[in-house]
């Protein structure tokens, strides 16, 4: 419980990351591109003894590997934009209810579930959709006529509620392609830090390749405080991750049991972080929505939470 617990705290520090960037003055992008190389090196120093990192080219396993690395950092520039236009509950929920991705494609797709899913546990998966809805409702404050807002504002208005929808489809895919990869071309645990490295060096060289053309095209200018950011980025986001291996091998590999115990931890502990330190304000819907969202994972993993009784 200690790992799932070090794991839990670890992912909502990323969330507070993103929200107290702009307090600081932290470019965001250039704290996630720097933040890799900086997840890369912690993870060089958590190697086991006697373990090197290497990298083979010749095997499908590696480049599927790096194609994550490039949708983690995509999904990373999400979940930072998300975090400061619509907070850190509604990225958190989004973020983490984005399981039912992955359980939809390993129960009719991959038919690697790892049991056999009842009506209660379909009941979650549909209640967890609906409560991604409701958490990311925002409803606009009346203005005067004078004061409407223009079509581009709308617009933008529009494309905001929309990046928590976006990380949720951005974190089900690329969890979606980590079970595949594991059914399909990571028999053994052993191997389990390298592919996570090869993922880390895809998304450095995605990340640099984007740094680089933004700065030819002057619409960055490198300050070394976003290094800093990257630092206080990059650590808990390896970290968080690790940890997270760890509580599943305490548990026997039972990620039916380990996940939705992780996602119900992150979901409440973000919503008390952003209540008591940021004053969030939360709607009728939203309220709602965390409480659906608990009950949701709650229910797809219901026959595990019961054995614990």
């Amino acid at each position: 419980m200690l790992f799932l617990g070090l794991s839990i705290v670890l992912s909502v520090l990323l969330l507070l990351n993103f929200r107290v960037f702009p307090r600081y003055d932290v470019n965001t992008f250039q704290a996630i591109v720097f933040n890799y190389p900086v997840c890369f090196l912690t993870g060089l120093l958590l190697l086991p003894a006697g373990q090197s990192f290497s990298i083979d080219f010749s095997q499908t396993w590696t480049w599927l590997a790096f194609g994550l690395g490039v949708g983690f950092i995509l999904t990373f520039l999400l979940s930072g934009a998300s975090t400061q236009r619509m907070g850190i509950t509604a990225t958190s929920l989004a973020n983490n209810l984005s399981l039912v991705i992955p359980v939809c494609f390993s129960l009719f797709i991959f038919k690697a579930g790892g049991k056999t899913f009842d009506a209660l546990n379909y009941l979650g998966l549909v209640m967890a959709v609906i409560a991604v809805g409701l958490s990311t409702y925002k409803k606009e404050a009346p203005v005067a006529k004078s004061d409407l807002p223009t079509t581009s504002t709308s617009r933008r208005l529009g494309a905001n509620v929309l990046l928590p929808v976006a990380v949720f489809l951005f974190y089900g895919a690329t969890n979606t392609m980590i079970n595949y990869m594991n059914i399909h071309y990571i028999p053994s645990a052993d191997r389990t830090i390298q592919v996570t490295l090869t993922m880390v060096l895809g998304a450095i060289v995605a990340g640099l390749l984007m740094l680089v053309i933004r700065l030819i095209q002057g619409k960055e200018t490198f300050q070394s405080r976003n290094l800093i950011g990257a630092v206080t980025l990059g650590v808990p986001n390896f970290l968080s991750f690790y940890t997270l291996l760890l509580a599943l091998s305490a548990f026997g590999s039972n990620g039916a049991f380990v996940y939705p115990l992780y996602n119900i931890g992150v979901i409440v502990l973000a919503a008390l972080v952003a209540a008591l330190f940021f004053r969030e304000q939360l709607s009728t819907a939203n309220k709602i929505g965390l409480a659906l969202a608990i009950l949701a994972i709650g229910l797809i993993s219901w026959q595990e939470l019961a054995a614990l009784v």
